[in-house]
């Protein structure tokens, strides 16, 4: 009998110290984080969002599965940059013209020959287009993005596809740069210069889309321009406010002429081969990049891959 009591009180006790711990207030930030869709912006699609945001020291927000900063490689990409910063200018055309100055703002990844370059709720962003004919230095008060001309700082990608996610808000127009039919949004592919290049048009004023090649000699800002493949394709207005997918793809064939592929939320919309129409086909490396034209639009997920 002497032997059970002891033994009943160790039970006890054990019972008691179970009921202490089950009835314990939960302690602070004990909950599992949620993962649901974020609220949708005026700048992009819906982010997932994995809990509330710690303080630290980087508030900026951070999209699941990516690293934040500037331009960062992704697994089988050349290069991408997903435009996890802070918000405010990434660099502009004052930047191009005065890199000496003091004032200008200087991106290791990005060149601007026209408009600004701005980074707002984790995307890239043309700011207001305005009818300037130079940005300021801050992109304050002008921005000079109704010609937005963007390529990226290296010229060595050759055999590639480009793509991102596009939000075109709207079109303006200004003095400097009234209605056309072709403003909107196109995709720079084997940039060598602003005289020598290939274009596809995403989104245009029209509704069209179509890839061109840009050679040197002309009025058009040094050079001319010429359709290639089955020229302007009808059928294609602007989702404004939508978010798509697009891709340019660019390769040079055995026979050295070069094939451009569009594609939209993962389908062909267009392909064109320039066997040598105004000049020879372009196949040398080149930067990528984005022109705009009388338009306001954001774009994510930047990202150039091989093939």
């Amino acid at each position: 009998m002497r032997r059970i009591v002891p033994i009943l009180l160790v039970l006890a006790l054990a019972a008691a110290l179970v009921s202490v711990a089950v009835a314990a207030p939960a302690r602070s930030g004990g909950k599992e984080p949620r993962v649901g869709i974020g609220p949708a912006t005026a700048l992009g699609p819906a982010k997932a969002v994995a809990g509330p945001a710690r303080k630290g020291a980087d508030d900026s927000k951070a999209k699941p599965g990516k690293a934040g900063g500037s331009a960062t490689p992704a697994a089988t990409a050349l290069f991408a940059d997903s435009f996890e910063r802070p918000d405010g200018l990434i660099t502009n055309e004052y930047a191009t013209w005065n890199p000496n100055g003091a004032s200008a703002v200087k991106s290791a990844d990005w060149q601007m020959t026209s408009g600004s370059l701005f980074a707002k709720g984790g995307a890239g962003w043309t700011g207001v287009p305005d009818g300037c004919s130079s940005a300021s230095a801050s992109g304050s008060p002008c921005t000079a993005s109704a010609v937005f001309r963007l390529n990226t700082a290296r010229h060595d990608f050759g055999d590639v596809t480009v793509s991102t996610a596009l939000k075109l808000q709207r079109l303006v127009s200004t003095s400097r740069t009234p209605a056309v039919a072709w403003d909107g949004v196109h995709v720079w592919l084997r940039y060598q210069s602003e005289e020598s290049l290939y274009y596809a048009s995403f989104a245009r004023r029209d509704g069209r889309i179509v890839v061109k090649k840009k050679c040197p000699g002309g009025s058009e800002n040094g050079g001319t321009y010429y359709e290639l493949g089955p020229g302007e394709v009808t059928g294609f207005p602007i989702a404004f406010g939508a978010v798509q997918q697009i891709a340019a793809g660019v390769r040079t064939n055995a026979d050295g002429s070069v094939t451009i592929t569009m594609l939209r939320d993962g389908a062909t919309i267009l392909s064109a081969t320039d066997k040598g129409l105004g000049c020879a086909p372009i196949t040398a490396p080149g930067a990528v990049g984005i022109r705009g034209d009388n338009a306001e639009f954001s774009f994510d997920d930047f990202a150039v891959r091989r093939g």
